[in-house]
């Protein structure tokens, strides 16, 4: 198995705990959530059952399908369950006859679509790990679901039968650079890192997405495969992402697709004003599930108040689709080896890489020897934009009082500091400094592939971050 540490770490300590465990697992869809427990567990399970995903006859499907696998699971004789609370029942007494020692493995996969609309299966849930599991010590029960907003409204912030009951969480992220080398490595994908990060910038770290690359081709070849191709296989990857994890997803992608408008982000009025939607508690809500579905962060601008704190699309298959699919009528088997050699796409690496560096904050700090320094990541704009102001879209504040301003540079060799670049930087620092009045020490750090080519200018400029040191694990 890839990465996962930390998640394989709690997962053996759940299995190897003395008292009944309860697991909610959750992340966004393809991210390896069934893969990382399948694995994990070797598929010993006492007992699995997952949803049915967009079934039109509702709880009756879900209910036919738990109760086939009550079957496979060695149920054959009980009664087929008519409602959750039976079914649930079924499931109490199929692992009180189970004859393996240890803890008895349940994994309910994709729980958001069992759980339809006057179902009563979050009850029946209750009622099962309240009155019966939870008293054991033998019980390992495992919920995930792709739904992430879903599993944190209605089991992590629960607060009728469900409060405070979980006993683990793992929030699943997509794999970091590090990993995504690991991956390419163990599959026989041959690119250079430079290349990985390319793939980053439109896989996101994504495994399913990785794991449908050809190894034959090289990284040009698999972008068109997958993309750009009349038949490409994640051609309606977009709506399919969005439609499964939100059940009226509309307006959430109303929300991404202001949101890719402006790279920096936007404040809730702004978003407001491209979407059209109403100041209120519906807003809000679509805002935190796309914060805990891992497709926007928020953040403040350096020196503002909490009010005026932004929200930046950082999904990399979203930035990428809305950037380059959405609305083509043509589809052709090499647009992205003829796009990759035009200057247009010098352009996009470099405001893609930038969205890279916000994901490996952790590596970073840890080029920079601060990794056990207490910091804040900003963005911070002179307010000057329409007339050429300056805009730096990474703010490393410091609690041992410096700030790094962080300049991000995708080039295919070394970054060239000319008389012309070196102005640009110390005038950017310059207005950074005036703008926000800080005292504290602003060091310009370079976040490029390949360092600095040696020239008069660069020698002034020791804090540089190399593709290479994104690779690193990080010290969280």
């Amino acid at each position: 198995m890839i990465g996962r540490i930390r998640e394989r770490d709690i997962l053996h300590q759940c299995a190897e705990s003395k008292n009944s465990e309860f697991v909610a697992l959750y992340g966004r869809r393809r991210v390896g959530k069934t893969y990382l427990v399948k694995e994990f567990f070797g598929g010993s399970f006492t007992f699995y059952a997952t949803g049915i995903l967009n079934e039109r006859s509702g709880m009756e499907a879900q209910l036919e399908n738990f109760n086939d696998e009550i079957v496979n699971y060695g149920g054959e004789d009980l009664p087929r369950a008519r409602n959750w609370r039976d079914a649930f029942a079924n499931l109490n007494k199929l692992v009180e006859r189970a004859s393996c020692k240890g803890k008895k493995i349940i994994f309910l996969d994709e729980i958001p679509w069992m759980a339809t609309v006057n179902s009563d299966f979050l009850p029946a849930l209750d009622y099962f790990w309240n009155r019966w599991a939870s008293s054991r010590h033998d019980v390992l029960l495992i919920i995930c679901g792709s739904a992430t907003s879903w599993i944190i409204d209605k089991i992590v912030d629960n607060r009728g039968g469900l409060h405070n009951r979980l006993t683990r969480q793992i929030a699943l992220s997509p794999f970091t650079l590090s990993e995504c080398e690991e991956y390419y490595r163990d599959t026989g994908i041959v690119m250079t890192r430079y290349q990985m990060v390319e793939a980053y910038m439109i896989f996101g770290g994504i495994p399913y997405y990785m794991s449908l690359m050809n190894p034959g081709y090289d990284l040009f070849q698999n972008v068109d495969m997958m993309y750009f191709n009349e038949n490409a296989l994640l051609r309606n990857e977009y709506d399919n992402l969005y439609n499964s994890l939100f059940r009226d997803a509309k307006n959430h992608i109303l929300v991404v697709e202001a949101l890719a408008s402006k790279g920096i982000g936007m404040t809730r009025e702004d978003i407001i004003r491209a979407t059209g939607l109403t100041n209120g508690g519906s807003l809000t809500r679509i805002l935190r599930q796309l914060e805990q579905s891992g497709f926007i962060r928020v953040y403040l601008a350096f020196g503002n108040k909490e009010k005026d704190k932004l929200y930046q699309l950082i999904d990399a298959f979203t930035l990428f689709h809305l950037r380059f699919n959405k609305g083509r009528k043509q589809w052709t088997e090499d647009y992205w080896i003829k796009y990759s050699a035009t200057p247009a796409h010098n352009t996009w690496s470099g405001y893609a890489f930038e969205k890279v560096c916000l994901l490996h904050l952790p590596q970073i700090k840890r080029k920079l020897g601060i990794s056990g320094v207490l910091t804040g990541a900003y963005a911070w704009r002179s307010g000057k934009q329409e007339s050429g102001g300056a805009q730096i879209d990474l703010v490393i504040d410091r609690n041992d009082h410096v700030i790094n301003l962080c300049e991000m540079k995708f080039f295919r060799g070394e970054y060239d500091i000319d008389k012309k670049e070196d102005a640009a930087l110390r005038n950017r620092r310059a207005a950074f400094e005036s703008g926000t009045k800080t005292r504290k020490a602003v060091r310009t750090t370079i976040v490029t592939t390949f360092g600095l080519k040696r020239t008069a200018y660069a020698s002034e400029y020791n804090s540089v971050v190399l593709l290479d040191d994104l690779f690193e694990d990080a010290v969280y």
